[in-house]
């Protein structure tokens, strides 16, 4: 199991968190995604597999774990609290349910840090006070990987700092061409998927990255 203590402080100290989304990677390049990630710096990594069964989600944690353990980079599991007991990740994360973090406390323990997505400043001072370790905070832009949401824009970034003490994770369409604006508007940490996921050199564009992050 891993030691809580290490895990919120690999969370607190983290930067660039990549989601490993099977929309965008086949089950068979799990592996070798998660290497190319933790070799090239990511500091948390999270799972998301929304069309797959709990049991292929687990098949997949499982497999990613020894990798990210050799790097100490938490794992982290989208929406699946029974998954993230079972198998001991570091880290769960959960949308906008309003009982989203006290039933992923329930479940997982006090062990385990748990993430709330947010599309608002009132979102984001709610999850705090729900108490979510950290959270997500976006659409900045239009993304392909959640089409539905309405971008929220990076006006709001610097007041998100002022409001709330966790660690923020400024996500949706994040990409080496916009991180100077979003930075600039006061981001300290962002979420990268698809820009991380399909580049030609996953290693070399997850260093290019973390070298622009403050």
């Amino acid at each position: 199991m891993p030691d809580p203590t290490s895990s919120f402080a690999a969370l607190q100290n983290a930067r660039l968190y990549g989601i490993l989304d099977l929309g965008y990677v086949l089950p068979a390049q799990v592996e070798s995604m998660t290497a190319a990630l933790c070799e090239g710096g990511v500091d948390l990594l999270q799972l998301r597999a929304k069309k797959h069964s709990s049991q292929e989600i687990e098949k997949l944690a499982r497999l990613m774990q020894p990798i990210l353990r050799e790097y100490g980079v938490p794992l982290i599991i989208n929406d699946h609290l029974e998954v993230a007991a079972v198998i001991g990740s570091e880290g769960v994360h959960v949308g906008q349910d309003d009982e989203a973090v006290a039933k992923a406390r329930a479940v997982v323990g006090q062990g385990t840090f748990v993430g709330k997505s947010t599309h608002s400043l009132d979102q984001a001072v709610a999850a705090q006070a729900e108490g979510a370790d950290y959270i997500g905070f976006g659409p900045l832009y239009a993304t392909g990987t959640k089409p539905d949401y309405v971008p929220i824009g990076i006006h709001d970034i610097a007041e998100a700092h002022r409001l709330v003490s966790l660690p923020i994770f400024c996500i949706g369409g994040v990409n080496v061409s916009r991180l100077p604006e979003i930075i600039s508007a006061g981001a300290r940490r962002v979420v990268v998927v698809s820009a991380l996921l399909l580049a030609p050199d996953v290693r070399v564009h997850v260093r290019e990255i973390k070298s622009l992050l403050p």
